[in-house]
């Protein structure tokens, strides 16, 4: 039977409030986000503001280089300049007495920002401007309409470039282009076609190409006619297929050549352009901001953030003051609320902040060879090493670490990159992976690009350095490079 009473139980649960909610969402934001966040915080909340000036010493972290590497020898290096400066200020004085007739000139300096004072060449940087980011599309119909060509030839011209894609090929047939245009004008399939082949001339030549034959064959025909033209013609025209698999003695027997006009036929082939509209792709490219910056200064390697991505905020005192002098309940309740809003937001970027630079100097304590020596010093490392040292979870480190870049002098990399796996070697110690990819890297841009290095042949040369792997894995790390097989890599000529 059943009873009824109270029962009183102590323990602890954890909580989330919403301030430890903000503070996990903005850790995990990368630089862009935050700053559209802080943004539109800014722009809803008038008790949030941006301080004037960044605090010097608020951003900036130590970790002590070791004082010698695995040799024993101890080098000094120069400091590695970040390129953080600031901006010269915009503002001008202005004279009070201002005459009326006085030119702009005599007032604000005009010159450009970029103005070179001491004389170098700066010839063509106009245009040069915005020059890469002319539409391939674009750039073939200001052609088009410059062209003597008939009004009907251009429409039909208009549809053929807009058939084209981003390397400059033609995407649609011909017949399906004529039976669009045929609806409405009067033209014949080799109405098409002769423009087609007009298009293929104009700049870049070869675009509108309906396959990589093609292309190859219509940038050949504008070069002066020779023997080796003639021979590099035949070889595009019937034997294409042999020169991809790099079928070079094929070639030769089918050809009736030798291997230096071969050898002069392939340098002639990569002086043309297999893709002809990439020159004029409209794609703007995308640049990474770090969020910290590492140089070495007298010895030690130095933690920067960048203060430029994450400003420093603080709250409006002129709208807190507000606070005790409001006269309704609404009105204390949105200066209240818009108050702890922007207190809980300050503290969740400076707790953001904090992390970040507590991470990233462990990772600078762990892969100090890296910064010094390259790819092939990185040490191994996995999350919880640093977690365990930072006292922190796993997942605070993970988030911590997900699309967030660190400048440093071997470049620029996402923090993730600095953890890689531990693979043991014959000598008892072990190696990351990262540093077995650089080995291999290196390894392959050394080889002998007419008997490139086999698998088999780069695991034993691993063997030899004293890193046992086997095959497959060589092969794994090879293919996450993006290196083909030995075979593919084979050349008579190289690179």
């Amino acid at each position: 039977m059943l009873k009824q009473g109270f029962d009183l139980r102590l323990g602890q649960t954890l909580s989330m409030t919403p301030q430890l909610q903000q503070a996990i969402r903005l850790l995990q934001l990368s630089s862009l986000e935050l700053q559209n966040e802080i943004q539109q915080a800014l722009e809803e909340n008038p008790l949030l503001e941006i301080a004037e000036e960044y605090p010097e010493n608020a951003a900036t972290s130590i970790a002590e280089s070791p004082n010698h590497d695995e040799t024993g020898k101890i080098e000094a290096t120069e400091d590695f300049e970040t390129g953080n400066d600031t901006a010269p200020s915009m503002d001008q004085d202005i004279p009070d007495d201002l005459n009326l007739d006085a030119d702009w000139e005599d007032i604000y300096d005009t010159r450009s920002s970029s103005h070179n004072e001491g004389g170098g060449d700066n010839s063509g940087f106009l245009e040069n401007q915005g020059a890469a980011d002319i539409a391939l599309q674009e750039h073939l119909l200001w052609q088009i309409r410059m062209s003597n060509l008939t009004a009907i030839d251009k429409q039909i011209a208009d549809a053929i470039i807009r058939s084209l894609d981003e390397a400059g090929y033609l995407c649609d047939s011909l017949e399906d282009i004529f039976t669009l245009l045929s609806q409405e004008l009067p033209i014949e399939l080799e109405d098409v076609e002769v423009v087609l082949k007009f298009i293929q001339h104009l700049d870049p030549i070869g675009v509108g190409s309906r396959d990589l034959r093609e292309c190859l064959l219509v940038q050949l025909a504008a070069l002066p006619e020779s023997r080796l033209l003639y021979k590099t013609r035949q070889l595009v025209e019937k034997n294409l297929d042999l020169l991809e698999r790099r079928d070079y003695k094929e070639i030769q027997k089918r050809l009736k050549i030798e291997q230096n006009e071969l050898e002069e036929m392939i340098l002639l082939l990569r002086s043309l352009q297999p893709r002809p509209g990439s020159a004029y792709s409209a794609s703007s490219p995308d640049y990474v901001v770090p969020d910290v910056f590492v140089r070495k200064i007298k010895g030690q390697w130095v933690v920067t953030l960048n203060a430029q991505v994450t400003p420093n905020l603080q709250v409006n005192q002129f709208y807190a003051d507000l606070l005790g002098q409001a006269k309704s309940d609404a009105d204390t309740s949105y200066f209240k609320n818009n108050l702890q809003q922007a207190r809980w937001l300050i503290r969740s970027v400076e707790s953001r902040n904090t992390t970040l630079l507590n991470v990233a100097k462990a990772i600078v304590d762990r892969q100090a060879a890296f910064m010094q020596y390259g790819d092939q010093a990185m040490k191994p490392l996995v999350l919880r090493d640093i977690a365990e040292e930072l006292e922190m979870h796993e997942s605070t480190i993970s988030r911590v670490t997900t699309n967030k870049y660190m400048h440093t002098p071997q470049g620029v990399f996402e923090l993730k990159f600095f953890f890689s796996s531990q693979i043991d070697t014959d000598t008892g110690s072990s190696c990351s992976s990262t540093a077995i990819r650089a080995m291999l890297k290196k390894l392959i841009a050394e080889e002998s690009s007419a008997s490139p290095l086999s698998d088999s042949q780069l695991t034993n040369m691993l063997k030899q350095q004293g890193i046992n792997v086997a095959r497959r894995t060589v092969a794994k790390y090879r293919e996450a490079m993006s290196i083909p097989s030995s075979h593919e890599r084979k050349t008579l000529v190289p690179c």
